[in-house]
This record gives C-alpha cells, structure tokens and sequence, in this order.
C-alpha cells in the first residue's frame, strides 16, 4: 500500500465509541461511529446481535445516550455544526424523532433518569446558563439559572437528585458541585475553594442510593471522592500510584473501576468500597479512552496504542464489537521524551519514521485544550506525518491535564507564552539530539494548538519553517465578542477577567498583536460555522496577512470547530500535507 493510501485507509477505516449500556436493560446499548462516512448515533441490542444507525445528518451528530431502561435514545440537532441547537429523542426500536420542548441553545449537559426525567442544560447568549427538568409530554422546568458557567453533572436513577457543575464563585475552571431535589430544592454544596475544583461523576446506580462519585483536588491532582450530599457524609479514595484519577461505579454500588492516566498511558484498578482494598485489572500497554464495568463484573474498554488501531476489549479476554470495514493499517511506536524547562521536567511524545537516523524534517503538532494532553493513542494524523517522512513531536506543556493540579493551572498571567516556552525548550532539546533538523520544523496544531501556532509563529520567528493551524484563536479579545457562554466564562477564568477588566492581557496573549512578525509561511484551516474560534477574527488575521503580501493560503470548510464527516477530514488531511510538501523539503 502507498503512503498515501495507507494514511487515508486509517481515516477512513470505521471506529466506534465504547458503547454505553442502558442501566435497567444492559443488553441495550448507544454509540458513535464513522463507518457511514460521518460520525452518528448508533443503538445495539446486544441480545439480539442486531445494530442500527439512529441519526443520519449531512455534518454528523456530535452528543447521543441512552435513559436507563433502555426506552429511548436523545440526540442534540445542531446546524452544520455550530452546537446550537435543540434535544431530540427517539424510541430504541426505531421511530420518529421527538423534539424536546426547549428554546435552542449551545447544550450544557444531559442525564437522564429511570423514571422518564431528563436534566438538561442550555446556554443562551445574553442569558447565561439555563438548568431544566423535562418530563416529555409536560412543561420544562427551570430548576437553575446563572450568569456564570453551569452544566449538568449527573441524575439519580429514580431522578429524585440532580447534581449540577457551577462557578458562581466566577472560576470555571475549578468548579464547585450543587445538588438539588426537582423542585430546586438545595440538598448540599461541595465547594473545596480557590484553585481547587470538584467534577461530579455519577450518583449510584441504584435506586433510592443518595450517593454521588465525584474528583476533588485537595491533594494536588484529580481523584474520586464518595459524597453524599444529603448527610454530607465524605469518603476520600487514596491512591498511592501517581497520576491523573478518574472512576465509575460497578453496578452492585460497593466497588469502583479507577481508571489511572500516567504519563501518557493508562491503567485500571477495581477499588473495594467496604474493605478499602486495590485490585490491578490487566490489560495491554496503551490507552484507554473509556471503560465501563458489565453487570456480570467483567469490564469493557476501548484501548489503542501509538502503533495499533483502536479496539474495544472486555477483561473477559474477548473483542466486544467490530464495526466491520477496512481495518486501519498500524503505524510506529511512540516514544518519551523529558527535557528540563522554565517551568519544570516536560513529558513530550515523539514518533519518528521507520526509514532513516535523523535527523527528520518535523511537525511539532501542539494539543488542543489547553485543559487536555497527548498520549500513546493511536492518531491518524500523527501516522500520516510518519508516513510523509516527519517526525512528530507532541509537547504536553504546561496546561496540559495529566501531570496534577499546578502543572494544569500554570497558565495565569501569560497565557500562550508559557506553553510555547515549552515547546522551544523540547525543540532545541530534540535539535540537540540529532533528532529533528532545525530548518525543516512545523509548527501545527488544532484549536488551542491552532492558537499557539500563530503566537509561535509570531514570537518565535525563526524557529519555524512553516505553520499549519487549524480553528485557532487569532485574537482574544475579538473571540471574545462571538464565542459562547461556556468559552466566554472559561476565558475569564484563564485571562483573569473579561476584556474590559484586562485589555492588556487579551493584547498581550493575542496572535494578532504579533502577526507582522510572521516569517514562515502558513496555512489556515477554518470551519464557517465554528463557535468556539469563529471565523471572523480569523479573517481579520488574514487580512493583516495579506496587506503585507505574506505567504499564506486559507482552507475554509462549512462545518464548525472540526468536522465529523470522513472524506471532509481526508480533505484537510491532505491540504496539509501538501502544503507541507511545498515548504519543507522531506530529504535534507
């Protein structure tokens, strides 16, 4: 197979979500995949080894679950991706689509009970943050509202509690916890203070049991917390292991499966709530998107590595569903990195071209998040760099999830500067090493990377000989002005206040501030409809390129923040590549 049509094969080859299983009927199950050429909604009745694919929409369908009897599938309907829009709900069976009686909005979360009540947040601009419980068939009611970022965190099974993620305190990014009756009646606050979040997981899963698995961070990282909001009772989980901490409950409610994220790689324990005791789950040498404990105990997971594709896998030694299709051919290994920086030791991830010592033409390709991290996952993207003969070089700077509390939050102050100090410190370290060549390096990213990529190309110009990015912000202060609430709030909490209170942060931290320092050629990918980096800012930037003749191309694409349509990826995929080809000479 050619380079080429090995990295499309792995584009194209059909993947799924861990499918999520319906509480009260654990043979009937929801999930997303690719294989109709876009990512949708699918159900599985596993009892009767028969699937369904429940949404077919041109731009593909991004939010889909399932109520715990396994009645009725909801869905989110937005317009060519631009997350607003309303909830639908369709019969497992099959059926018409029911719109839920809400005025549209960007979705704030979702939970869904056994007794036909769903908790369902919205937001609106203008109007802040919105919480409704909605029994179909009867009037929405407002149990919450707020100015300040809220979402839905979770639902007791008999629906008589709903926990709710808030920042009144005006930080969104160290939530606190509300849990309230369906009236709006208060049952209990968890608020553990400045810097120092608190993530409701999920009540109980059984009925009447009052009890919520959430993630506090009063030890400097993530980790689970059993609390019951109506007595107040609290059970710290202690785990010696290092590592960013996440779990779930077994459905008999004694024991939880802590899913543990260290340095890239993953692990799974069963915790025995009575005994306190830790039991080790094995599983291969990789990553584990998701996992979710079967009523019968055993445990399902979806996992890949940097070499091999992903697979669901069940710990009763068995693969649990294959979507059928093409399967996506392997790529290389990954390999760790640590460099000594300005902030402390960085964890980096490379993967290198299985033709040749080095040193390699490179593509530093940068997360997005920043609240998110690069692991040894299987990417596509990253496998098609390898193949065009890059090394890829992903940086889990400071900001990046993953490495506790202090390293995620020591952004404030110079928010894009301190990731891309970072970034240039794996850089000459990789330089120095013979690994990379230094005038064959690619700044890229998505998003957030897609940001940092124009502040490094524009305050690090001569490091970089080409920049790729993807949905980036170009300016704050004017992403601001469009964004949606939840990003409106988010911004406040990183920059310290709203443009108004920090103008010179916005200005410092902005893109736009430097691009008539840009040298390098550069590539921008940008979705029409995208609220979270709408394109007008981005078409500011541009034209500031261009009034000075820079070299620069545009890919705009009629979708939103990214787009879940395969041959659309393939398509940006591609543009990339061969810009790359242009500008950076794949031999020395």
């Amino acid at each position: 197979m050619k380079a080429e049509e090995r990295w499309q094969a792995r584009f194209g080859a059909p993947r799924v979500t861990l499918p999520v299983w319906a509480r009260q009927a654990p043979a009937r199950a929801v999930y997303r995949s690719n294989a109709s050429g876009a990512w949708e909604v699918y159900v599985w009745d596993r009892a009767a080894g028969s699937a369904r694919q429940a949404t077919a929409r041109p731009k593909g369908t991004s939010h889909g679950a399932l109520d715990p009897t396994g009645q009725w599938i909801w869905w989110f309907s937005d317009t060519d991706g631009d997350e607003w829009g309303r909830w639908m709900r369709q019969p497992f069976g099959g059926g018409p689509d029911e719109p839920i009686d809400l005025e549209p909005g960007f979705p704030a979360g979702i939970a869904l009970s056994s007794t036909g009540e769903a908790a369902i947040g919205m937001a609106r601009p203008g109007e802040g943050f919105t919480i409704y419980l909605v029994r179909p068939g009867e009037p929405a009611r407002v149990i919450y509202e707020h100015a300040e970022a809220a979402s839905v965190s979770a639902i007791s099974l008999d629906g008589s509690l709903i926990a709710i993620s808030h920042s009144e305190h005006g930080d969104s990014r160290h939530p606190a916890l509300r849990v309230l009756r369906p009236n709006g009646e208060l049952v209990g606050d968890l608020h553990d203070g400045p810097g120092k979040g608190v993530l409701g997981l999920r009540f109980a899963p059984l009925p009447g049991d009052r009890r919520l698995l959430t993630l506090h961070e009063r030890r400097g990282r993530r980790e689970p917390l059993v609390w019951d909001p109506e007595t107040g009772d609290q059970r710290e989980i202690w785990l010696r292991d290092p590592g960013e901490i996440t779990a779930d409950w077994y459905d008999d409610g004694r024991s939880l499966l802590v899913i543990r994220a260290n340095r890239g790689r993953t692990t799974l324990t069963r915790y025995d709530l009575p005994g306190g005791g830790h039991f080790p789950i094995e599983t291969q040498h990789g990553v584990i998107e998701a996992a979710a404990p079967r009523p019968d105990g055993s445990v399902e997971y979806s996992w890949s590595s940097g070499a091999h594709p992903q697979v669901i896998r069940s710990t009763n030694g068995h693969v649990v569903m294959n979507h059928g299709g093409p399967i996506s051919p392997p790529s290389v290994p990954v390999e760790d990195v640590d460099v000594e920086g300005p902030g402390g030791r960085i964890h980096a991830l490379v993967s290198r071209p299985e033709r040749g010592s080095g040193p390699f033409p490179a593509v530093f390709l940068l997360h997005g998040g920043p609240t998110a991290q690069d692991d040894d996952s299987f990417v596509p993207q990253v496998a098609a760099w390898v193949d065009l003969g890059f090394a890829v070089v992903r940086v889990n700077y400071r900001g990046s999830t993953g490495y506790g509390s202090a390293w995620r939050d020591a952004l404030s102050g110079d928010v894009g500067h301190i990731e891309l100090a970072d970034v240039a410190a794996v850089r000459d370290t990789m330089v120095d090493r013979g690994v990379v060549d230094p005038d064959r390096l690619v700044l890229s990213g998505a998003s957030w990377g897609g940001y940092l990529t124009l502040l490094g190309l524009g305050t690090q110009p001569k490091m970089w000989a080409a920049g790729i990015a993807t949905v980036p912000i170009a300016d704050h202060l004017a992403a601001y002005q469009e964004e949606t609430e939840a990003l409106r709030a988010y911004h406040r909490a990183l920059l310290g206040g709203s443009p108004a209170e920090q103008p010179e942060r916005y200005r410092h931290c902005s893109p736009i501030t430097y691009v008539d320092q840009v040298e390098a050629p550069l590539l921008i990918l940008a979705g029409e409809n995208d609220p979270r980096c709408p394109i007008g800012q981005i078409e500011t930037y541009v034209s500031r390129l261009a009034e000075r003749a820079h070299d620069h191309e545009v890919y705009r694409y009629d979708a939103g923040h990214g787009s879940l349509v395969v041959s659309e990826r393939i398509a940006q995929m591609s543009a990339q590549l061969d810009f790359a080809r242009k500008h950076v000479k794949t031999e020395p």
